[in-house]
């Protein structure tokens, strides 16, 4: 499903073993061969992360504690001083594993001890690999806590043991390391959440298994920036303002113009060439103070909220003028502002981006959105989603990717789940993952220009799937570069806005 030139392909658990099995047996590389290429990426970046110390090599069973028992071997060889310890009695293995086991010079194996990680430079878990789900037990599990629990540098062979390879997700102990040595390809767990944060910085090491292997197509993708950025069209002789995009923003209420003004600010940043606010009749002239380049529409007013009322005259200028709709940011939790957010959402027809209280407007009523006959993007946080599916917030939390995936199928929308693991999941099961951006993005507004920006690129007719990864990119961008100027702890939401038109630069150079 992800076949887009601006994604990198991740691969899931079980197509990383047919194409392992494929190697092996229709291509005839032998796969101690291909264990061997993996140990020598492995113990290259212990080398790099520990230059200097004693090393302790943790090893299960299969082949993951194989890989790690021929890393000990080649750092050995290197002069480095390893201890070797055995969550698995080396009797016990079999195959690959128990070749490399054998073929450990000098100190042989000792069973394992948490005692003898004391003293150690770094810690190379080799528990678990790719394939494991759920929760480790046994003496495994209890290595594995262990290595948690120790607060020593841990490099991991493939995958953080505990880490579910496939999705990300952490049943129970799961070490913490400050790298990982992966190998073939990059699999999802290392770049969703919370199995991100366990991964450190991830290092692909090419093992020699050649492209062309016959797996089903990924169905995830990391983002690639410079690619991805060269997608999106720049104004061009003979355009008008409303060639380059309309974005009406509805939203605001009193106490919350500030999130619709940011919003309207980075739709414009981000391109859009005519902006329209639409706000309470009351509040009209606060944006108007703060908004000289936008036009405003002041609607039905109860109290300094949004009413049903007002929706007519949105979904008129909506017809009029085309675009796209950004429909949230400041609005309030107002029940009368929550039933205007549903007129218009069921009504409107271009292509609509909901935020912030757009979407508590919709809390457990995903399938109404299916039934909008254009483009629906949603951008939720883990909060906000657990409210449109009816879980807690934890449990988004803990299983992303397929809450993520649930979203999209229910509301028939482009759901952008926030993140530094942002997700951008498509109705047919596809999702596109952020690298990741800045801690500067972990103030107030900052979800309010990444609504503007998606709606600026909506509202040039962008593919909805495109226009959502292109403008998290770009988001993403704009806050690295906000923080380079104002420090991390510095940045405000209108430093992220001001500085859309260099990241789109940056990332088109990248």
């Amino acid at each position: 499903m992800i076949a887009a030139g601006w994604l990198q392909p991740l691969l899931d658990a079980e197509r990383v073993r047919t194409a392992d099995r494929w190697a092996i047996d229709e291509l005839g590389i032998p796969s101690l061969e291909l264990m061997e290429r993996a140990s020598v990426g492995l113990a290259g970046l212990v080398g790099e992360v520990a230059p200097e110390g004693r090393i302790a090599v943790v090893c299960g069973g299969g082949n993951n504690g194989g890989d790690g028992y021929a890393a000990a071997r080649l750092l050995r060889d290197s002069w480095r001083d390893v201890v070797v310890l055995a969550a698995v009695p080396p009797a016990d293995l079999r195959g690959d594993a128990r070749v490399q086991a054998e073929r450990l010079p000098g100190e042989p194996p000792e069973p394992f001890d948490a005692t003898r990680l004391a003293g150690t430079a770094v810690v190379v878990d080799a528990l678990l690999g790719t394939g494991f789900t759920g929760s480790p037990r046994g003496p495994v599990g209890e290595a594995v806590a262990a290595l948690e629990g120790s607060g020593l540098p841990v490099v991991a062979c493939d995958v953080p043991s505990g880490v579910d390879a496939s999705t990300g997700e952490v049943a129970g102990p799961a070490v913490r390391a400050v790298a990982t040595a992966t190998f073939h390809a990059v699999k999802p767990g290392l770049v969703v959440n919370p199995g991100k944060a366990r991964a450190g910085s991830v290092r692909l090491v090419d093992i020699g298994i050649p492209a062309g292997a016959p797996i089903a197509p990924p169905d995830s993708g990391l983002m690639l920036d410079a690619p991805l950025l060269a997608e999106l069209p720049e104004r061009a002789p003979g355009w008008t303002k409303f060639t380059s995009g309309h974005v009406l923003v509805a939203g605001g209420s009193r106490g919350l113009t500030g999130a619709t003004v940011l919003g309207a600010l980075a739709a414009m940043r981000a391109g859009a060439g005519y902006v329209t606010v639409c706000v309470p009749a009351s509040q009209q002239p606060a944006l108007a103070a703060q908004l000289v380049e936008v036009m405003q529409l002041a609607l039905d007013d109860e109290g300094g909220h949004h009413t049903p009322a007002g929706a007519e005259a949105v979904l008129a200028e909506a017809e009029r003028r085309g675009g796209a709709l950004v429909l949230g940011p400041g609005l309030g939790k107002d029940e009368e502002a929550a039933g205007f957010a549903r007129e218009v959402a069921a009504r409107a027809q271009v292509p609509l981006l909901l935020d912030a209280d757009g979407l508590n407007a919709h809390a457990e009523r995903l399938p109404e959105l299916a039934l909008r006959g254009s483009a629906t993007v949603l951008t939720p946080h883990d909060g906000e989603l657990g409210r449109l599916l009816g879980v807690p917030s934890g449990a988004v939390a803990a299983h992303r990717l397929r809450h993520a995936r649930d979203a999209a199928r229910r509301s028939g929308a482009i759901v952008v789940l926030k993140g530094d693991d942002t997700l951008v999941a498509a109705p047919d099961g596809a999702v596109a993952i952020s690298p990741g951006a800045t801690p500067a993005l972990a103030t107030a507004g900052t979800g309010d220009v990444l609504s503007g920006v998606a709606g600026a690129l909506l509202a040039r007719g962008l593919d909805p799937f495109l226009a959502a990864c292109a403008a998290v990119r770009l988001h993403a961008r704009a806050g690295l570069i906000a923080a380079e100027r104002r420090g991390v702890d510095g940045v405000i939401a209108g430093d992220v806005a001001e500085a859309l038109p260099q990241a789109r630069a940056v990332g088109a150079g990248a």
